[in-house]
């Protein structure tokens, strides 16, 4: 089953630090608003911990903010340490909900819901998609503001096997381009990232003979310039020379940004384009997972207007809770993030893009069955 397209744009995110608390106004949501003080029944209180990816941390200072607008009792403190803490961080029972730009595997659901001291007996850890986003090369090169790479470049850029930025094999992709006879600086994530990992999906799926590396949160190669976290990626090619990187689109700011070879053309990133592939690619069906478990099965080969380095965060929970307040607070929070009120609102405030209103849908009622 395929997932409907993707309507809205991406901006630019921004960092979020550890401990984030959002300030509480007395604003009254609109009456039916997930999570919302205005219902019927008692207002929320207590305190929730994410731990996670930090491609969406903009998106997550922009939910917990306003949630807590609405929920002047609740605190949401959402640390952007990278996807793997965020697992770890879960599955040993650190975290009330993670935020990992992969799903877990089958048995790692089933692993993660045993060791956290969270989840109930006899439950499962789900994933739920919760933010879309394009991966975007960055670099920066004085004087070249574009740039045209294929996948096999790519992977021969990181891998090291092309090294001078006049190189022929990126020369004869841009003709007109003037590229100086500059030593190449690839810097790649220090940290266990599902940037990295959706990143090396790409490249082992459309170079396969330059990248034979399985996919993986971990750089393969030893050695190069490496960074942790989204922003220590972006700070190392901004103030590198000769430098390039990968992080979400949303936080290339000013660095170059360059476009990929997509069939016979040369794609520019856009949330839409992104949002073509997700909209190409089924759940994924592998064994054991529970019913209420979304992980996607990006189709990096999808032709068209579309562009394939792209990743989808999850927020990962529990599918049942030792705590019955945590529970409610974990169903609140998340069925905000879901709701049209909440993807809207991370699209204005953080550049998010709204998930599609199947997804939403098929999203809201894995929410719905947290207990």
């Amino acid at each position: 089953m395929k997932i409907s397209r993707l309507g809205a744009s991406v901006a630019v995110l921004t960092a979020l630090s550890l401990g984030l608390t959002a300030c509480a106004a007395n604003e009254a949501p609109p009456s039916g608003t997930p999570g919302s003080t205005s219902n019927a029944g008692p207002a929320l209180s207590g305190q929730l911990t994410g731990i996670g990816a930090s491609s969406m941390a903009s998106a997550q200072e922009t939910w917990s903010a306003e949630f807590q607008t609405k929920n002047s009792g609740v605190t949401i403190n959402y640390s952007p340490d990278g996807s793997g803490a965020g697992r770890e961080a879960f599955a040993g029972g650190g975290a009330d909900f993670a935020g990992s730009d992969r799903a877990l595997k089958a048995e790692e659901a089933l692993a993660a819901a045993l060791g956290s001291s969270r989840c109930a007996p006899d439950t499962n850890a789900i994933d739920l998609p919760v933010y879309i986003s394009p991966i975007a090369i960055i670099f920066n090169l004085e004087g070249v503001t574009d740039l045209n790479l294929d996948a096999s470049t790519v992977a021969q850029i990181f891998s090291g096997k092309i090294t001078k930025w006049n190189d022929p094999k990126i020369a004869g992709q841009n003709d007109g381009v003037t590229l100086p006879d500059a030593n190449i600086t690839a810097v790649h994530r220090a940290d266990d990232s599902g940037t990295t990992e959706n990143f090396t999906d790409y490249l082992n799926v459309l170079a396969p003979a330059d990248w034979p590396h399985e996919p993986d949160g971990v750089w393969p190669i030893k050695g190069g310039e490496a960074a942790p976290q989204t922003s220590g990626m972006v700070d190392a090619v901004t103030n590198g020379t000769g430098t390039i990187g990968y992080a979400d689109a949303s936080r290339a700011g000013d660095l170059g940004v360059a476009k990929i070879k997509v069939g016979e053309e040369y794609v520019e990133y856009s949330p839409e384009k992104a949002a073509a592939v997700v909209e190409e690619s089924p759940l994924d069906t592998e064994g054991g997972r529970s019913e209420h478990d979304l992980a996607v099965k990006l189709d990096r080969k999808a032709t068209g207007d579309v562009y394939p380095i792209v990743l989808v965060s999850y927020a990962i929970a529990c599918e049942k809770y030792q705590d019955a307040k945590t529970a409610e607070l974990v169903k609140a929070y998340l069925g905000y993030i879901a709701s049209s009120e909440g993807q809207s609102a991370a699209a204005e405030k953080a550049g998010a893009a709204p998930l599609s209103s199947e997804l939403s849908t098929k999203v809201a009622a894995s929410i719905a069955a947290i207990s």
